[in-house]
């Protein structure tokens, strides 16, 4: 809001006033390197000050070399005056125990001994690892470019055909100019995010949520709001009321087997999100990693959508490999365009050529449909066992999922997930505290397993000691008081 002009401060005020607002707007990125600020009068009509007021801060500006004067053409940003992003100061420190970065750090630096109930992806046991040397070995004997090449701009020609494929057996209908491959699918939301968010626009989020999903929007420096997550996927009725009072720019989702509450979207909750979202402008990010984990597809808003509002993206680190990274983008053709141009700008194309080419022959051999298949059946054995043995913790999970390997469970009443995540790191098990994956901060009593992980006597072991020191700690000061 600009200041009145009949502001009762000193002149000096006033100016240190217009010189934090050009601070802020370099702050927030509202302004770029080398880009032109307002004129000096309509900078003035902004702010409600005299033009001399601004003629001043901006002489105060360029003297500390955050912009610069061009005669006849008026004053622009410096090209060094952009600090460096620092993420950890974008919003409000939180306790290390729910900061995503360094949740996500416990586990991507765990050791071989370190346990890790809270990870996201499968043991290293339970991957194709066969199917993998064969087609490693196959590309290094062909001859061909695949060892040395760039991939082409949108990606192999092979593995796009593949895809069109599988997207096309859960009703999702994409031609080849629809698709992309990306490096990952969180290089897929980042160019999604640089090509339609700008520094302060809202995003909608489930709340809980996959937390790098919030890590993500902080370093595009986004206004998160999250609406609560239902078994049959975010509340209509909340997520309708947000949509009309924020406005938002994008929801991000996950549809198939939600993360971290293994929820599926019911057909009438699509319905609404996309009537919703059609109304109010809003674009949709569909995030389907968990997608081959479902026994049976369900409903998909980019097949409801004709990928139209919705961008479809997912990748293969969950059931194929994390090393050999490759995602994908499906949208429609005239912002996949944009898209493989910021691709080029930010890291010179996707995937490397083995990359696509080495998943490629995996899912097209024969082995894939079976690993899958083995890989639901073992979850499906493995998640009842581990639930039964949280229970007898005094963990509940919030529902039991169709398939894949989350369990977003209830702790024992009284108990913090911090506090429990904190006592089991002494003893090299990391956790995923509940608060870390929710944008306002509900989920302090809920904590996500890995059943993969989980099936190990030792995780829990170190899961009861950590609960009964909690719980010694609840109830101590109670005890000095009687």
């Amino acid at each position: 809001m600009g200041l009145a002009v009949s502001d009762p401060r000193p002149a000096g005020a006033r100016t240190t006033a217009v010189v934090e607002a050009i601070r802020q707007r370099l702050k927030t990125r509202a302004l770029a390197p080398g880009q032109r600020l307002p004129s000096i009068r309509a900078f003035a009509a902004t702010m409600g000050v005299a033009p001399a007021t601004v003629v001043e801060a901006y002489d105060r500006l360029a003297a500390e070399g955050l912009i610069r004067a061009r005669r006849g053409s008026g004053f622009y940003v410096a090209e060094t005056a952009l600090p460096p992003l620092a993420l950890a100061g974008a919003e409000p420190r939180r306790p290390r125990a729910v900061d995503p970065f360094w949740v996500s750090r416990q586990s991507l630096d765990a050791t071989a001994t370190t346990l890790t109930p809270g990870c996201g992806w499968l043991p290293p046991d339970w991957m194709p690892q066969d199917a993998l040397r064969r087609a490693v070995r196959a590309l290094a004997r062909s001859g061909g470019p695949e060892l040395t090449h760039y991939g082409a701009a949108r990606g192999s020609m092979t593995l796009r055909r593949v895809l069109q494929g599988r997207l096309g057996g859960i009703g999702v209908e994409a031609s080849s100019e629809q698709l992309m491959l990306t490096s990952s699918g969180t290089q897929a939301i980042d160019l999604i995010c640089r090509m339609l968010l700008r520094p302060g626009e809202t995003v909608v989020v489930d709340d809980p949520c996959y937390f790098n999903f919030l890590a993500l929007l902080r370093a595009h420096q986004a206004r998160i709001v999250s609406v609560p997550m239902t078994p049959s996927g975010p509340d209509v009725a909340q997520f309708e009321a947000v949509l009309a009072t924020e406005r938002p720019r994008l929801y991000i989702t996950n549809s198939g087997l939600h993360n971290p509450t293994g929820a599926t979207l019911s057909l009438q909750t699509a319905h609404r999100l996309l009537n919703a979202a059609t109304t109010h402008d809003t674009i949709i990010i569909e995030d389907d990693i968990y997608g081959d984990f479902e026994p049976e597809p369900s409903p998909r808003l980019a097949a409801l959508d004709g990928l139209q509002r919705v961008i479809l993206i997912g990748s293969f680190s969950k059931t194929l490999s994390a090393s050999i990274r490759c995602g994908y983008i499906a949208g429609r053709a005239d912002w996949i365009e944009p898209l493989i141009d910021l691709q080029i700008a930010t890291g010179f194309g996707g995937p490397g050529q083995f990359a696509a080419e080495a998943l490629a022959q995996v899912l097209t051999g024969g082995s894939y449909r079976k690993h899958v298949e083995e890989l639901r059946a073992r979850l499906a054995r493995v998640r009842p066992r581990v639930a039964a043995r949280l229970h007898r913790l005094g963990m509940t999970p919030w529902l039991m999922p169709r398939g894949g390997f989350h369990l977003w469970c209830k702790l024992p009443e009284g108990c913090t997930a911090i506090a429990v995540a904190e006592a089991a790191l002494d003893e090299d098990v990391v956790l995923a505290p509940g608060d870390v994956f929710s944008a306002a901060q509900s989920a302090a009593g809920m904590m996500r397993f890995n059943v993969a992980h989980c099936d190990d006597q030792r995780v829990m072991a170190a899961l009861e000691r950590a609960i009964q020191h909690e719980a010694a700690t609840v109830a101590r000061p109670v005890q000095r008081q009687r």
